[in-house]
């Protein structure tokens, strides 16, 4: 890595979390220099605009989660045991002190219509993650697990839509235990689709 490619990554790495904190138009150039410690000169230097600041810091954030998840995934062997490691980690997330939400969530309200690049962004994160959750769905029903009937695709939706809504709700009413009880219904649902 250059230079000047380090010093991106770090700028990156510190307008990252204040992007989901604080949202997009919440987010000043004078809150990027503040935390990387460089004059406006220095962000500029190495990004065109706090736009473009802003749509690395979502795909820095959104590769963070995608490994997270990715990490507590791969120990499981069942499509059970992928899809309740999925859910625990955002009970986990949702009861740390200092979380700032999904960052899908976060910057996908702001961008809906104002900022084309980064809604497009968000749009493909959506998608992966539906797909993430109906492969591991098909993987149970190849495996025996679920029915062969199942609609994997709908209940992919279902599962993400779910967790969304209690990311937000859990967050804006600042009680971790609404997304505790989003993740029980969920899993109450897989268990009784298990075979």
């Amino acid at each position: 890595m250059t230079k000047a490619e380090r010093t991106r990554q770090f700028i990156i790495e510190k307008a990252a979390p204040i992007f989901n904190r604080k949202g997009i138009a919440g987010t000043s150039m004078a809150d990027i220099m503040e935390a990387t410690k460089l004059a406006k000169g220095g962000l500029y230097g190495n990004f065109e605009s706090k736009e473009e600041i802003c749509l690395e810091s979502f795909k820095y954030l959104i590769k963070n989660l995608t490994d997270d998840i990715g990490r507590r995934i791969v120990l499981e062997s069942s499509a059970t045991g992928k899809l309740f490691a999925l859910l625990d980690f955002y009970v986990e997330s949702a009861a740390k002190n200092g979380n700032s939400g999904c960052p899908m969530l976060n910057f996908g309200t702001e961008a809906d219509d104002t900022n084309p690049l980064l809604q497009k962004q968000v749009s493909d994160s959506i998608s992966r993650y539906r797909t993430r959750i109906a492969d591991i769905l098909k993987k149970g029903q190849h495996d025996g697990e679920f029915a062969p009937e199942l609609d994997t695709e709908k209940l992919a939706l279902k599962i993400f839509s779910m967790i969304e809504g209690g990311v937000l709700v859990s967050k804006v009413q600042q009680n971790p235990q609404h997304m505790a009880q989003v993740v029980n219904m969920l899993k109450e649902e897989i268990r009784q689709l298990s075979n």
